[in-house]
Parts: C-alpha cells; structure tokens; sequence
C-alpha cells in the first residue's frame, strides 16, 4: 500500500498494531482524523496519553482503576461475603453489565498456561490468598472461561483455597439462552444434562 505522505504512513502503521485493526481500517481511521478538525485529534491524543499514564490498577483486587483502590472496592453497598475471581479486567465488566452481581472481584490477570509460559506465579494469585484471613469472605465465585486453560486454573485454585474455610463456587454451565440444541457442541450439552437444574416450583 503506497501512502502519498510518511507522516500518514506513520500512523497507519500504529493504529493498525490495534487488535481488531487490519491497514485499510487504520487508514479510514487516519483520513477520518484529517478530515475532523484539528482540536478533534487533540482530543484523543490527550486522552490516550493521559490514559496510559494515570490509569492504574487496584491495589485490592487488581481491576483497572484511577485510583489506588478502585471505586467497586471502596463501595459500602457491595456485598463483602462474595468474591468473584475472574482471569481478565473485561470479566468484570461483562458481569458488571449484566446487573445481576453485587459483590467483589480478584483479576487473576490471565490463566494457567504452559505452554506460552504462563505458571501460577505469574498470576495475582498470592495477593487473593493473602486477602482472605482478615477478610468478610464466605464464598469465592470462579467465573473463569472454561476452556483447558481456565479448568487447570481453577482446578489449582481450588486445591489452593480448600484450607481457607470458604464455599467456592463456579459461574454455571450449559446451552445458552436462545440458543439449538443441535448446534450446542457435545461438551456444553453433556454438562447441561449433568448440572441439570429444578424446573419450576414443585
């Protein structure tokens, strides 16, 4: 792709390190910011300069913050007997959106992954242990993926809270809202049909 200017060029190359964005994207994106006005691209820039440098993580729980501790930690009207943890800051906000969770989280910051090189050291593992003694905590919710990566996760954690006296949970699993039985792979079927639930009322 031959660019008319090297400054343009320069920030194609940028944008399209983005994941989701391929060069024709980026490009659009660039000729969008020459057309808008000049205060527009400012803007941005500012905004994701100021990001990177002020945007810090949760000294308690991990999740992306602008403060030390973050604004779901030093609210009063969470529930403090219920820990979520979760591999990734975009867990909590896919939770967050649903509405339906009222208590605190722990970012793990990844799962368990030999093979990229990925052990238990190099997830927030140890600070989730050290919060419990001198906390509320009676149930600690593993809402991690469950892919083969995320079940060696779990299964670890699970080994290493049994000691804590606290009831660990997992999100649920099973053929999703709306969705075809005959397209639902086997695994996801079969974990339905065992961690089947009451139908209404009896």
């Amino acid at each position: 792709m031959d660019f008319p200017s090297k400054l343009i060029e320069n920030a194609v190359e940028e944008l399209a390190k983005l994941p989701g964005i391929g060069r024709k994207t980026a490009l659009r994106l660039v000729l969008h910011l020459l057309k808008e006005e000049s205060e527009e691209s400012f803007l941005l820039a500012e905004a994701l300069v100021k990001m990177r440098a002020e945007v810090k993580h949760c000294r308690e729980c991990h999740n992306i913050s602008d403060t030390e501790v973050c604004s779901i930690c030093t609210n009063p009207l969470r529930d403090r007997s219920l820990l979520c943890v979760v591999s990734d800051i975009r867990d909590v906000i896919a939770i967050e959106n649903t509405g339906q969770y009222k208590g605190l989280y722990h970012v793990l910051g990844g799962v368990i992954s030999p093979l990229e090189g990925v052990g238990p050291s190099d997830l927030h593992i140890d600070s989730l242990l050290e919060r419990l003694p001198n906390s509320e905590v009676k149930e600690i919710l593993l809402a991690i993926s469950p892919t083969m990566e995320g079940d060696t996760t779990a299964f670890y954690l699970t080994r290493k809270l049994r000691d804590n006296k606290v009831r660990i949970t997992s999100i649920a699993r099973g053929v999703p809202v709306g969705g075809e039985l005959e397209y639902t792979d086997e695994i996801t079927l079969g974990r339905s049909i065992v961690e089947r639930t009451v139908y209404g009322k009896v």
